[in-house]
């Protein structure tokens, strides 16, 4: 029996390769496909064993520091500082290490190591050095295809504790923030080619991942200074309003959010947050502030708006908030000051002390931690988790842990047709193999209905976050390439109310 528990995880990860996948979200850059912080998977687990899920692999020597993971087309993405240089590394979902690239020095001292997540697009990979140095490369074999330095190219300057942004991928542009005299630039992401730059828009650089989307055929770009919460025309670099209430005096590091015309985010350091409605006329848009907050205090754990209530980081707890008007719901402790991420109505809180995680319900009517657990690593725990294809990946340090998050209905909920899984008791029972290294992992082909899925559900990522052009695209896509499958036919039908 010994034996056995010791080989369970490696019969457990061997199980999960052989399953038909299900084809859910990618996790391809911060905070998600939406860039949200939330995840449309169903059928995870409301509740973890004790001790946490079940440990599919983990992987050493990643490097150390904060940068989260991505998830996109069959490779996990990390970044890490080792030797006083940023290294990116891939891995296949086994765990193995199929490649690394360096890309400059990154931070050696307080805080030392790697802050940026990379973002994938297709076939590019983006990923920001907190040196300021951007570089696009082959998402699959980590080649390099172009690069801009930001301080050198932009006349940027450095934040304090160097550059955490992760690069935003809006339809053909690449966005980046020197800082300074071209506070935000527009790049072409196919060559670097720099589309506009500035434009009257000159404040500081900070910690910020910025967020876009489309609102009342606006289409704009969303991030914190240093200075203030700023939102400009994406296609052309045009402020189209400014809060100067969202600003911590110190260091500004999570991203805003939005749903239904309304914008939010908070600082630390005792700051809080606002949150402004915008109103649009004709290209003209007004952000006027409808409430303000001390009851979120956020210094850099990030926030995620959920049927219309902001849950978040508050202090060294967490508070839920009324999105509309800013009334507080309810405060806890939970796992302590941290960083989060939601799915299948269930928050993944993550305490940036000791790797404490903790399972938490997302309901307005009272905070419930229904299990937690704890990986291992040192210094600060302040990456993000993230969710894909059923799976939970957590960075602590320079350590990354995959744990398998499917409940029972996981498949069924995930891809129709699909055979359930085998039961833990029924693979239990049988006799344990020898030990053998992990299959490599080969992703199978793809048929016309599962990428016509993939597609669909991309575009109504899209949807969610109001950017009505990008959706039409996609649904498009699939109608025009995959007429015959069944997404083919539901995209035709619902490009007919566009």
């Amino acid at each position: 029996m010994k034996k056995l528990a010791r080989l369970w995880p490696a019969l457990t990860l061997l199980i999960y390769l052989a399953m038909p996948r299900a084809l859910a979200s990618d996790w391809p850059q911060f905070r998600g496909a939406g860039r949200d912080g939330k995840s449309d998977e169903k059928g995870l687990l409301k509740q973890w064993p004790a001790g946490g899920p079940t440990l599919l692999w983990k992987v050493t020597g990643i490097g150390a520091g904060y940068g989260s993971t991505a998830v996109a087309n069959g490779i996990v993405y990390t970044t890490g500082g080792r030797g006083g240089q940023l290294v990116l590394t891939a891995l296949d979902l086994s765990g193995k290490k199929l490649w690394e690239q360096t890309q400059g020095p990154t931070d050696t001292g307080q805080y030392a190591g790697s802050r940026s997540t990379p973002t994938i697009d297709g076939a590019n990979l983006y990923l920001m050095s907190s040196k300021g140095l951007l570089v696009c490369r082959d998402a699959r074999t980590g080649a390099p295809r172009w690069s801009k330095d930001l301080n050198r190219d932009f006349g940027g300057r450095d934040p304090n504790w160097g550059r955490a942004e992760s690069i935003l991928i809006y339809q053909n542009l690449a966005f980046a923030t020197p800082g300074r005299s071209n506070c935000i630039v527009a790049l072409d992401k196919l060559t670097g080619r720099t589309v506009w730059t500035g434009n009257g828009l000159s404040d500081d650089v900070d910690h910020v991942s910025p967020i876009a989307f489309e609102y009342k055929n606006v289409p704009m770009l969303v991030t914190v200074t240093r200075q203030a919460m700023v939102g400009v025309d994406i296609r052309n670099g045009r402020m189209l309003w400014r809060n100067t209430r969202v600003n911590s005096g110190t260091a500004n590091c999570s991203s805003p959010v939005f749903e239904d015309g309304y914008v939010f985010a908070a600082t630390g350091y005792g700051s809080g947050g606002a949150c402004v409605k915008l109103e649009v006329g004709g290209n003209d848009v007004f952000a006027p502030q409808v409430w303000e907050t001390k009851d979120m205090v956020n210094h850099h754990g990030g926030y995620v708006v959920v049927n219309g209530y902001i849950y978040g980081n508050h202090n060294n707890g967490w508070s839920c908030l009324e999105m509309k008007t800013g009334r507080k719901l309810w405060e806890d402790r939970g796992v302590g000051k941290g960083s989060l991420i939601y799915a299948d109505g269930m928050l993944y809180t993550y305490s940036e002390r000791r790797g404490r995680l903790g399972l938490v319900e997302a309901k307005p009517d009272g905070f419930r931690m229904v299990s937690d657990f704890s990986v291992e690593g040192e210094a600060q725990s302040w990456a993000y988790p993230a969710i894909s294809d059923g799976r939970l990946y957590v960075r602590y340090g320079d350590n990354l842990y995959c744990f398998d998050i499917r409940g029972p209905q996981y498949e069924t909920l995930n891809r129709k047709e699909t055979k359930p899984a085998p039961k833990t008791t029924q693979a239990a029972e049988k006799p344990a193999p020898e030990p053998r290294p992990a299959p490599k992992y080969t992703p199978r082909p793809q048929t016309d209905e599962e990428i016509a899925r993939r597609l669909y559900n991309t575009a109504h990522n899209y949807l969610r976050n109001n950017v009505r052009s990008m959706a039409k695209t996609k649904l498009k896509e699939v109608a025009d390439k995959y007429p015959d499958t069944e997404y083919g036919k539901k995209a035709a039908e619902e490009l007919k109310s566009f």
